[in-house]
């Protein structure tokens, strides 16, 4: 195994590389920083854009931690968000609530940005239901929304926030009953 030593952003870095093929995604841009102890040439080598990534990169492993590669291949994650309806936002609040909030899981199911889907889901938790109506240039009025439609989507949503309480109450008897047989 090798081990490299070199200086950076005013502390010393011990890094062990090499003996073989390493599952961390940072190992060999840690190395070759280390080894050419030439910053630019590095960065552009490795298209990092940053020399913060590189240091968080190299602390990570001296921690003997995990470095994650998100999966993309360093390629943009967001989704270009694209025109919904009020019923979809409706259900794309739903589904977001029912799921703990989980905005990026929602926003790759129904293919409209994390974005998006924490702004409504923002809205909707502080506003209401009629937060989610799209109040650009021509629209259904809130007055010209039937009683029925209002209702319609306000259950829907109740509906959503009462599974989610309910699903507490069984994570926290759950809880409760496995602290107690620890007792």
């Amino acid at each position: 195994m090798f081990v490299a030593a070199g200086f950076i952003g005013g502390g010393d870095v011990d890094v062990a590389v090499g003996g073989g093929k390493t599952d961390i995604v940072g190992a060999d841009y840690v190395a070759n920083f280390i080894e050419s102890r030439n910053r630019p040439p590095t960065l552009t080598k490795y298209a990092i854009k940053s020399i913060c990534q590189l240091q968080n990169w190299i602390s990570k492993y001296n921690g003997h931690e995990k470095l994650k590669s998100s999966g993309t291949g360093g390629a943009t994650i967001m989704i270009k968000g694209r025109k919904t309806s009020y019923e979809e936002r409706v259900e794309i609040v739903k589904y977001c609530i029912e799921q703990q909030n989980n905005y990026a899981e929602t926003a790759q199911k129904y293919q409209v940005s994390y974005q998006q889907v924490y702004s409504w889901t923002t809205k909707y938790e502080t506003d209401g239901v009629e937060a989610l109506q799209d109040k650009r240039g021509k629209r259904k009025t809130l007055d010209a929304m039937s009683e029925i439609e209002k209702l319609r989507a306000e259950n829907k949503l109740l509906e959503a926030k009462n599974k989610r309480q309910q699903m507490e109450i069984e994570f926290l008897k759950k809880l409760e009953e496995i602290e107690r047989r620890r007792s």
